[in-house]
């Protein structure tokens, strides 16, 4: 397990990260990319959508181009303080502190969930996986972005030590376990590495003949009163 896939750990790095996040992340993760995966996701207008781990709101801001029902979740208050500057604390984006192992929600409260650039410091990802199946409708779409496993035997020493880096192989078994059953994964990057990271869209089990939205309600509160916020 890397250094980094520590909850500790990862917010003290992301307490000095949050003050350069939104110059650095450009060039591992850009709006190209994150486009093209907005594009796989397949959300509709009017979806209720969960970001996770959305940081500074990079991700958050396309989302908001398909939908307006958007909830954003991070575990770092700093990367949190971020985006209440760009959308407002208590604004159009409903903003969570939280944990991706163990979510605040109630099952089946949103009709799709979206996670990019935070499943690499999850202790145990499976537990994470497991948690957007419950949070999301049957038949509703959840997408994850990593980093891809790196094909150089030194770097790939180098990733180990630091946080989690997965191929497809591992992938499919983390999707699995977690108990999904459709899923399929995409290479993407900066031209400098186009592979540089892994998504994955997953379909929750069920509920094919079910309309977006029926599940979620738009005046029914997702939140579990009996989670940590």
């Amino acid at each position: 397990m890397g250094i980094l896939e520590n909850k500790r750990r990862a917010r003290v790095f992301y307490r000095y990260l949050s003050q350069v996040y939104d110059e650095i992340n450009p060039f591992i993760w850009n709006e190209e990319m994150r486009n093209e995966a907005l594009e796989l996701f397949g959300l509709e207008e009017g979806d209720r959508v969960l970001d996770v781990g959305c940081g500074t709101g990079f991700a958050t801001e396309g989302l908001l181009e398909y939908t307006e029902d958007v909830y954003g979740l991070d575990q770092s208050e700093h990367q949190l303080e971020k985006a209440y500057a760009k959308f407002g604390k208590r604004g159009q984006v409903k903003f969570h502190r939280g944990d991706a192992e163990r979510l605040p929600f109630k099952d089946d409260s949103f009709d799709a969930l979206w996670s990019s650039g935070s499943i690499e410091y999850w202790p145990n990802p499976v537990d994470a996986l497991a948690e957007f199946r419950r949070v999301v409708r049957p038949g509703g779409p959840v997408l994850v972005v990593g980093p891809n496993y790196p094909s150089s035997t030194v770097f790939q020493k180098l990733a180990d030590a630091i946080m989690l880096f997965y191929d497809e192989a591992e992938a499919d078994r983390m999707f699995a376990e977690a108990g999904y059953e459709e899923f399929r994964h995409v290479t993407m990057g900066p031209d400098y590495n186009p592979e540089i990271a892994i998504t994955t869209i997953a379909r929750v089990p069920g509920g094919t003949d079910e309309t977006p939205g029926d599940a979620t309600d738009a005046e029914t509160d997702p939140v579990d009163a009996s989670a940590d916020d």
